[in-house]
């Protein structure tokens, strides 16, 4: 089996395994749904299971702990000349375009079945707290700053997640008929305005 075959597999794998976690915790609740139920509906062994995920709850949120690390990445391949805000604004629209082109229930169940459960959310934003750390990370090599000790770093990567957070809850309160790239886009319009009072 080629490598490119067999990365396919293990993605068509993960992605069964999470949108059965999903199915089976919207349909059950989450209390009344096991790992075996998850493998089973995925059609693989519990053993496979943990191939891909550590717990229930990492299934059902579903993000790639090696995916985590994408936009500190991405944000680093960013041309110099973009000033920080600017090259996280890019990371961010090429973030929200892939998201809005996944299968199109994955995401709007991932948020309706979290939003159901605390400790989900909880889960989802240990989540977004790791890849806002490396993103902190990547912005302080950038700047030629020091996370910990000057405060743009750490402040720029936590504001950046929270647009993001911000166009997913206003995406879910459309009922998903707004477009998730206009919506995170719009988040960082107003932020580059200095978060102006909305006008009645």
């Amino acid at each position: 089996m080629t490598s490119g075959l067999r990365e396919r597999k293990k993605l068509a794998t993960r992605l069964a395994l999470h949108q059965a976690a999903l199915q089976l915790v919207a349909e059950r609740g989450l209390d009344g749904v096991s790992v075996d139920d998850i493998a089973g509906r995925a059609g693989v062994s519990p053993r496979t299971f943990f191939n891909y995920f550590p717990t229930k709850d990492d299934a059902v949120v579903g993000i790639d702990a090696s995916a985590v690390g994408q936009a500190a990445e991405r944000f680093a391949a960013r041309p110099a000349h973009e000033s920080p805000v600017e090259a996280l604004r890019a990371v961010h629209a090429q973030q929200a375009a892939e998201m809005a082109g996944e299968p199109e229930t994955l995401w709007p169940l991932r948020l309706r079945v979290i939003d159901e459960h605390p400790v989900l959310i909880a889960r989802l934003h240990a989540v977004f707290g790791s890849a806002e750390r490396a993103l902190a990370e990547a912005i302080a090599v950038r700047t030629g700053t020091t996370v910990g000790a000057d405060l743009y770093p750490t402040l720029l990567a936590a504001v950046s997640g929270v647009a993001v957070r911000a166009a997913l809850h206003a995406w879910l309160a459309s009922d998903f008929t707004e477009s998730l790239p206009a919506l995170v886009d719009e988040a960082w319009v107003v932020l580059a305005a200095g978060l102006p009072a909305p006008r009645p």
